[in-house]
């Protein structure tokens, strides 16, 4: 199947970076770790850790109309270009052409769990910040220019039972399924996007998805005030869940 691209829109502190191993573990796939966020980062300003660091390390990326040459094209050597996105990194005025020719899927989790985490690397986080505005604006947005639905699948589901969750998703973007995709090997990896080390600390002790944790979801008052809002825009995409 030469020249399957396949875009992953998820929101930070999920299991994005699990997911991207589980798909880096075939042989068939080579992934691309946040093709937009060097670009975003610039844009932006946004204070987050290693900024300067990946912005001197990923120049490169900040070439606006080669990165959307490679978007659009694909430079990909195996037969799937598995793209790690996070919706927040789509940039107002950007090109999306390459969105057409492009499989997508979204992975979505709990707000809470989402909020709590990521308070803790950015504690200012608003909810633009939790890419859920985003998530559901691409999703319309995917819809209204023809796109089959794009499957979605939950973090939870994911932990619970990943061969069907990912034996389902894979045939919603019309690609085998291939059992490799639940084990790999833990630490860091080349294609890794140079903010790794400010980002992975889980992902990179990872090998495999394991049952979903109890964690600390106590939200810092800035948090707290957007959960209801964040909630309405995970419902709306939940509802479209993938279910074991």
């Amino acid at each position: 199947m030469p020249g399957v691209r396949i875009a992953m829109w998820s929101g930070p502190r999920n299991i994005s970076t699990a997911m991207m191993r589980a798909w880096e573990s075939r042989a068939d796939v080579r992934v691309w770790d946040e093709p937009l966020y060097p670009l975003w980062l610039h844009r932006t300003g946004a204070d987050h850790p290693g900024r300067d660091h990946v912005l001197q390390e990923q120049a490169g990326d900040l070439e606006e109309p080669l990165l959307l040459q490679r978007l659009a094209g694909g430079t990909s050597d195996a037969s799937i270009l598995y793209m790690k996105h996070m919706t927040h990194h789509l940039l107002p005025g950007l090109s999306d052409d390459w969105l057409r020719d492009t499989r997508h899927a979204f992975l979505i989790r709990d707000p809470q769990r989402v909020l709590a985490s990521l308070a803790q690397k950015v504690p200012a986080a608003g909810i633009e910040d939790t890419g859920l505005p985003q998530q559901v604006a691409l999703f319309r947005t995917l819809g209204q220019r023809g796109h089959p639905p794009p499957p979605v699948i939950d973090s939870d589901d994911v932990l619970a039972a990943p061969d069907v969750v990912l034996e389902a998703l894979c045939a919603r973007l019309a690609v085998p399924f291939d059992p490799a995709m639940l084990r790999w090997s833990p630490g860091s990896r080349p294609s890794d996007g140079s903010w790794g080390d400010w980002w992975y600390e889980q992902g990179r002790k990872s090998t495999g998805f394991a049952p979903s944790r109890e964690i600390d979801s106590t939200l810092p008052s800035q948090q707290r005030a957007i959960l209801p809002a964040c909630m309405e825009l995970y419902e709306e995409l939940a509802a479209l869940r993938i279910t074991p």
